[in-house]
């Protein structure tokens, strides 16, 4: 009689593989997530089947991972200037915490044959917009939600090919300085120096 696969423990396996690839990005091979996970590569296609459906649950997990951790910071606070939120959502996003799924879906993102995730890049194009247009909708104006997702998506391809930090942070406050001008309400952005200091 074999044994019965534990879901909890497939579960760990998984969240390990993760935390691998998002600090170290996708092995071509399996044995850097069996090390990383404390199991074998015999467990990891015990529990996957294919090196490939593991990498593609790898994927889907970073990526309800960075819903649920970029989407509450582009959600809107009753206590905070919309225009504030997504400075402060910009400067995570591209720092420290927020860095490796950048880099981990910009790969996948140009990835031509989009075989781990087909389709992605379209599914990847409106994944952020309706917190966005929440937060829009918040000042009036919702429909620049398509608009400072484009420029969101630019500065964060421009960073992730630069590497020009201090460029790509002065052009997205620019980008909400010419918002302000544009919403309805003219909602004041916080200083640049106080938005540094909460990340």
């Amino acid at each position: 009689m074999g044994r019965h696969k534990q879901p909890e423990i497939r579960d760990r396996i998984l969240d390990a593989c993760v935390d691998h690839a998002l600090a170290h990005g996708l092995p071509d091979r399996l044995e850097p997530l069996a090390a990383a996970s404390g199991t074998s590569t015999r467990m990891l296609i015990y529990h996957f089947g294919t090196r490939d459906a593991l990498l593609r649950e790898t994927l889907g997990r970073a990526r309800r991972r960075q819903r649920d951790f970029f989407g509450e910071l582009v959600s809107p606070r009753p206590d905070e200037p919309y225009l504030s939120t997504l400075r402060r959502a910009w400067r995570v996003m591209t720092g420290p915490a927020g860095r490796p799924y950048l880099t981990m879906f910009g790969r996948l993102r140009e990835d031509a044959e989009q075989q781990l995730w087909p389709g992605f890049r379209r599914e990847a194009t409106t994944d952020w917009l309706r917190p966005l247009e929440d937060g829009m909708r918040s000042i009036g104006r919702p429909e620049l939600a398509t608009l400072v997702l484009a420029v969101v998506r630019g500065l964060i391809m421009d960073l992730e090919a630069t590497g020009d930090a201090t460029r790509a942070d002065q052009a997205f406050d620019d980008f909400l300085a010419a918002l302000a001008l544009v919403t309805t309400r003219g909602t004041p952005v916080v200083p640049a120096e106080s938005a540094a200091d909460v990340c």
